[in-house]
């Protein structure tokens, strides 16, 4: 199935200008310089706030900072959607810069990492999360760590199960039939089927609406998450890219 792609990315310029009165000619107090041993790892993301990397023009990806090369990646994905990474950390200069930034990527194997030059992305901030929970066939939406949406969803079947782990969103789509199996949308995820190996794109998993109501609530799907269209449209407009999703049993 053909797909258009619906993403939206918004810059936000603050100014601050004083008004009035008489200027001062105090002169600040210099702040301490900041210095770091070249090559710190500084840990970067919470529940309530993460941050994901946009792709510039390319990027390569490394098992580490200049080392062997893992992937190779353009500013769009095979769907024309913009390439998105999960940040989990960066690397720091002497001078506490981020020079690179330890990435999580949509390849196999599931949870996949590797290490991209900080000059080749653009950093967005996220304060959404998912977390999908298999045995009680729940999806919630958390947004800055409070719980705003849950709603009961299909999951994998025994067959086809739903792979588990820490994941996060890297495309979201909009099919040219809003009546078709995937609803009004599908917002998709970077896991892959561990099973459906052969499958387009190589099995991707999505949280997705259908046109089968009646299979909410049971294990019957490919291992995509479904939900009712109505929750999915809720769902996909906070969900953006680089949201983290946690699916666990």
């Amino acid at each position: 199935m053909r797909h258009q792609t619906f993403t939206t990315f918004t810059v936000l310029l603050l100014l601050a200008a004083g008004c009035g009165g008489h200027a001062t000619h105090t002169q600040p107090a210099a702040a301490p310089k900041r210095s770091c041993t070249p090559g710190t790892f500084r840990h970067l993301g919470s529940d309530r706030l993460s941050f994901a990397a946009v792709v510039r023009s390319r990027a390569t990806v490394s098992s580490r900072p200049g080392g062997r090369v893992l992937a190779r990646f353009g500013r769009l994905n095979q769907n024309g959607a913009p390439t998105i990474f999960a940040i989990r950390g960066a690397g720091l200069d002497a001078h506490c810069r981020r020079t690179s930034y330890l990435v999580q990527f949509a390849r196999r194997p599931n949870g996949v990492t590797g290490w991209v030059p900080a000059r080749e992305v653009g950093i967005a901030r996220v304060r959404a999360r998912i977390v999908v929970d298999l045995s009680q066939k729940r999806v919630t939406l958390y947004r800055s760590g409070r719980g705003v949406l849950s709603a009961t969803a299909a999951i994998g079947s025994s067959a086809t199960p739903t792979p588990t782990g820490s994941f996060y969103v890297n495309q979201r789509l909009i099919p040219n039939d809003p009546s078709g199996p995937f609803g009004p949308g599908a917002v998709g995820i970077s896991a892959f089927s561990n099973v459906l190996t052969g499958w387009t794109q190589g099995g991707p998993i999505a949280i997705h609406g259908t046109n089968e109501p009646w299979s909410i609530g049971k294990a019957v799907s490919n291992g995509c998450i479904r939900l009712p269209n109505a929750t999915l449209r809720k769902v996909f407009a906070q969900a953006l890219s680089g949201t983290p999703v946690v699916i666990r049993r």
